[in-house]
């Protein structure tokens, strides 16, 4: 069904059905939502070009995605923030643009983009605590918003982000309630903001019961199963070997599990896990009972959020920029139990 057609079927000008589906706020509520049920029901959708050239936009957002191996962009992390920004992008008539580049080529893929006209705003993934891309696209004047924070930006920009300090103090607070004081980190590359707001948590847990961090016990690094894996070999040969591990990233805490097993060791008996970002589409944390204690957050709804948010910005230029931080769910699984009487 075409434009034309849908507006024959509700006995209304095409303008109106047109300036219904795009938001105008001369048209009613009542008649927005007798369009919008309208068109869902027969599978409408606008012709993208012709609302560009109605909006003078280019109805399409931009994802810049570094190739260095710093940035874990083509980790199932990444799918699912994508494919839920991809579920707004369709809804608001929006296409997406993916543009791999080298880390150093960065600052030219976003002039060019500004230069072709060929988004209408940037999302901006994996920010670093000093992070020259925000100062950038602030300068260039292109619409943007963060997956994430950068922590020594003063400036205002829109982000949304999840409570990474909160989460880990709480996850922390959970082991040392169960009487566990040697506690391992497995932290994500701490030049990243999220790593660092962790580990922030983390310690100030510690700090909370007069606990000194152990640096024997602090790890950062690229999160892959491998890392998790190494982590515990590394530890469980020290002479006051861990308890307990706290680890950024499913994907890690599958490596912590193998080495746990290898070792002859019970999972949630002899060592305590606990994860965060357990809530992916394509790896899941058990089944009825989870797996793992964990930090839940659903990286999926996170980019459903964060490409609105952007979309909210473009379509109300000069407006303040918006942010949101959401706060993860502690749910407990296998993984965890009392701290074992060793000798």
């Amino acid at each position: 069904m075409n434009l034309k057609q849908l507006s024959a079927h509700l006995g209304l000008s095409q303008t109106t059905v047109s300036r219904a589906l795009n938001g105008y706020p001369e048209v009613s509520e009542e008649t927005r939502k007798r369009v919008m049920q309208a068109a869902e029901q027969h599978n409408y959708r606008p012709n993208t070009r012709a609302k560009a050239l109605a909006t003078g936009r280019a109805m399409a957002i931009g994802h810049v995605i570094p190739l260095s191996t710093q940035h874990e962009m083509m980790n199932p992390i990444f799918g699912d923030f994508i494919s839920g920004a991809g579920e707004s992008y369709s809804r608001a008539g929006y296409d997406m643009v993916l543009s791999l580049v080298a880390d150093q080529e960065q600052s030219r893929a976003y002039h060019e983009m500004v230069a072709k006209r060929n988004v209408d705003g940037i999302v901006l993934h994996a920010p670093k605590m000093r992070d020259a891309r925000i100062p950038l696209l602030q300068e260039i004047g292109l619409p943007f918003a963060v997956h994430g924070r950068a922590t020594d930006i003063a400036t205002p920009y829109s982000w949304l982000d999840v409570n990474n300090t909160s989460a880990f103090q709480r996850a922390t607070d959970f082991l040392l309630d169960l009487g566990h004081r040697r506690i391992c980190l497995v932290n994500g590359q701490e030049s990243m903001d999220f790593a660092f707001r962790r580990r922030r948590g983390y310690e100030a847990a510690l700090k909370a019961r007069a606990i000194v961090p152990d640096p024997r016990l602090l790890f950062a690094g690229e999160m892959t199963e491998v890392y998790g894996y190494d982590t515990v070999r590394r530890t469980q040969s020290l002479d006051d070997p861990p308890t307990a591990y706290l680890v950024s990233s499913i994907i890690a805490a599958f490596g912590v599990r193998r080495a746990i097993e290898e070792a002859a060791l019970v999972l949630g008996r002899d060592i305590s896990v606990i994860t965060h970002d357990d809530d992916l589409s394509y790896l899941r944390n058990g089944s009825d009972v989870p797996v793992f204690t964990a930090t839940r957050s659903s990286v999926r709804d996170a980019g459903r959020k964060l490409a609105q948010l952007l979309i909210t910005q473009i379509e109300t230029p000069g407006s303040s920029p918006l942010t949101e931080l959401l706060e993860a769910e502690l749910t407990v699984g296998r993984s965890t139990g009392p701290a074992p009487n060793r000798i």
